[in-house]
């Protein structure tokens, strides 16, 4: 709001030249308007201007040498701040820009955004880049940095603009402008000589920069995403505010292509992907055995809470369009025409991308009274979604895939109650997974385009606000960590979103809890309430794995394929020294197998550390080695995956050992309970 001042000879409004900054630590002061706030930070000390690199103005991040124009709340960024990252990510892509440009004159750049734990730069040259020219362009990147040139902010006219990019031969960034709304200005950041048509904010000089980056990959890309536009090179780079920093980034880089799920399903014969089936898997043997190993783990969870249904593959698109999918998610979704020949068999049909418009169909069939909720339908229903070809990845992201997904219907008054048991249930699910490093709960709130009233909104976030803080009050050891999410909701309601940390510290967002008000009342769904009223039940999506196929793929990358005994898809290999094993063997092979075990038996005439070292590279957890002698005194000698030692034991001992072992952590919780 513009402050007035009041003149005492004319009473004409006089708008006034000071402006009140609020320091962090509560103090506030006044300073002439359009002070920049390289000017306050030199005003406190000559040291703090030197290591401040932004400024925070009412939480947003902009240019220290930005003129301020009203009140404000103020924070100096310094180079360590962890809002910095982004700025020295951001100025490292202009710099790799005018590295690339100094040594290949001629070479268009395009955009070039910071993005998930680095940036990058696409560029238009009618000679792609390759990882060969990483060298040269990293050494000039560094010349640049060593300069320390201020980043300078110009305005330019629009005209102005791109008749200097047309003449520099700039055509991709004419376009740009020509993007840039009329009621936008059009900024220039300078660095030295060099410049980029660019938002903003930067850091104060490149010098801040550092030299704790690294380009890491190219790639090709279509001008705007499009396949009928020029290709360009997309050179893939990273940063951070120290060198232990990216050196523990490449280090988990390095054990992620370890681990790489893709690499470890092919070597460990779980799964496979072809051509005739893009994004749905193929699920071999093994892979198949850990599924269902995580299925029948989730079922017993259920089992007295939940009642497990199953709702129809495909379904008339009528009903997608009740439910609102077919409006809001019909870019995503399989859809088919009948091939019948009558007219009215010429119906278009999709198959599910979600389990809830079903669920809510199960709810209808019958008359539900109050005493019957909460309702807890849950299903392992297979979805399918349409995921661009280019984004797929493996189990990561699929087209058809399995969701663990379960629909509460309940009143009002126990919503908070059941998100609560959701929370508890996938909280105790992600640690029998052995996920016990820290784990984040965010609450996602209403995005842009959503449906139902904004008092509907109000509610629901204040009710998952309230469990939100309780969640946070009974995370006594800390590991249980709490974040807002804003506008990240679903269409339909807020939502939590649970976000694990595997063993190499990489996070991945998991369960879901969402709360929906509006599809029970689209369809008309209701229960009879305690005084004879029809009332609309809140409905709350939840899910755990998520994706099955993706937590198995999280799964195989967490353990690096080393899976507990639980879920190994073959627990034990009993194997020979020599042929006057073999009987035993066989024996030893029965026996485990009726205690349960997923067992096999390698006969073969192989020598015993040929045999060990194949089974290991196979990551089969224990090798239960039997000889001549093991035969004479029913023993068994356990070698274990990843240890040099073995063991002998008494047959029945070691399987008793290993059936214990192998019992399922929720299996095991139950036994102690009673």
């Amino acid at each position: 709001m513009t402050d007035f001042k009041y003149s005492l000879t004319n009473l004409k409004p006089v708008e006034s030249t000071k402006i009140a900054l609020t320091f962090p630590d509560g103090a506030t002061r006044e300073f002439p308007k359009n002070t920049t706030g390289l000017d306050i930070a030199k005003g406190i000390s000559p040291s703090l201007a030197k290591r401040t690199v932004a400024m925070a103005l009412d939480g947003a991040v902009v240019d220290l040498a930005d003129p301020i124009e009203h009140d404000a709340r103020i924070e100096f960024i310094a180079r360590d701040d962890a809002r910095a990252l982004e700025l020295i990510r951001h100025d490292a892509a202009h710099v790799l820009a005018e590295a690339v440009q100094s040594l290949w004159p001629g070479t268009q750049v395009t955009i070039g955004p910071v993005i998930e734990n680095g940036f990058y730069y696409d560029f238009f040259r009618n000679e792609p880049f390759t990882p060969e020219d990483f060298s040269a362009i990293e050494k000039k990147m560094r010349e640049i940095i060593a300069r320390d040139r201020p980043f300078t902010k110009e305005i330019w006219d629009r005209e102005q603009t791109k008749q200097v990019f047309r003449d520099n031969g700039e055509m991709f960034k004419v376009e740009l402008v020509d993007a840039i709304p009329a009621d936008q200005t059009i900024k220039i950041y300078k660095q030295g000589d060099w410049f980029d048509l660019c938002r903003g904010p930067h850091m104060t000089s490149t010098g801040k920069i550092g030299n704790a980056f690294k380009l890491m990959k190219v790639a090709g890309a279509y001008w705007r995403g499009d396949s009928n536009n020029p290709m360009l090179t997309r050179i893939y780079g990273t940063a951070f505010a120290k060198q232990e920093h990216l050196d523990a980034y490449l280090k988990q880089i390095e054990e992620a292509e370890k681990r790489d799920h893709r690499k470890l399903g092919r070597e460990l014969d779980l799964f496979h992907f072809q051509e005739e089936g893009p994004g749905v898997v193929f699920w071999h043997a093994k892979g198949w055995t850990i599924f269902q190993a995580l299925v029948a783990y989730m079922r017993r969870r259920l089992t007295g809470d939940y009642s497990e249904v199953n709702a129809p593959q495909i379904l008339d698109k009528v009903l997608w369009e009740t439910s609102g999918h077919w409006d809001w998610y019909r870019e995503n979704m399989f859809a088919a025409q009948s091939a019948g020949d009558e007219a009215e068999d010429k119906r278009w049909f999709a198959l599910k991308p979600m389990n809830c418009p079903g669920h809510v169909q199960i709810f209808k069939h019958g008359l539900k009274s109050y005493r019957d909720l909460p309702l807890r339908l849950a299903e392992f229903g297979v979805v399918h979604r349409y995921e661009p070809s280019g984004a797929m990845h493996g189990l990561m992201r699929v087209r058809g895939f399995t969701q663990d997904d379960a629909h509460v219907f309940c009143t009002e008054q126990q919503l908070a109650d059941e998100c609560l048991k959701i929370n508890d249930l996938i909280l105790s699910t992600y640690t029998d997974f052995g996920f016990e490093g820290e784990l984040t709960v965010k609450l996602s709130t209403r995005p842009e385009k959503r449906v139902g009233t904004d008092e509907m909104w109000d509610h629901a976030e204040r009710v998952m606000a309230t469990v939100l803080g309780e969640i946070e009050a009974k995370s006594h050891n800390q590991r249980i960590k709490t974040a807002i999410n804003p506008g990240e909701g679903a269409f339909y309601g807020p939502k939590f979103e649970y976000v694990l940390r595997d063993a190499i510290g990489r996070d991945w967002q998991c369960g879901t809890t969402q709360v929906d008000f509006n599809l029970p009342e689209r369809f008309g769904a209701f229960y009879i309430d305690a005084d004879g009223s029809k009332k609309t039940p809140v409905m709350v999506h939840r899910a755990i794995c998520g994706s099955i196929e993706r937590f198995i793929g999280i799964l195989i990358e967490h353990y690096a394929g080393n899976f507990p005994l639980w879920l190994a898809p073959i627990q034990a290999v009993v194997t020979t020294i020599t042929s006057e094993g073999d009987e035993y063997a066989k024996v030893v092979a029965a026996a485990a197998r009726r205690a349960g075990l997923r067992v096999e038996i390698d006969l073969r005439n192989e020598k015993i550390n040929y045999k060990v070292r194949e089974h290991s590279l196979a990551k089969i957890p224990a090798l239960l080695v039997v000889g001549k002698k093991e035969a004479e005194t029913h023993s068994v000698s356990i070698r274990r995956l990843g240890s040099e030692g073995q063991t002998v034991m008494p047959t029945d001992e070691a399987i008793a050992a290993l059936v214990e072992e192998a019992t399922p952590p929720d299996v095991k919780r139950a036994k102690l309970e009673t």
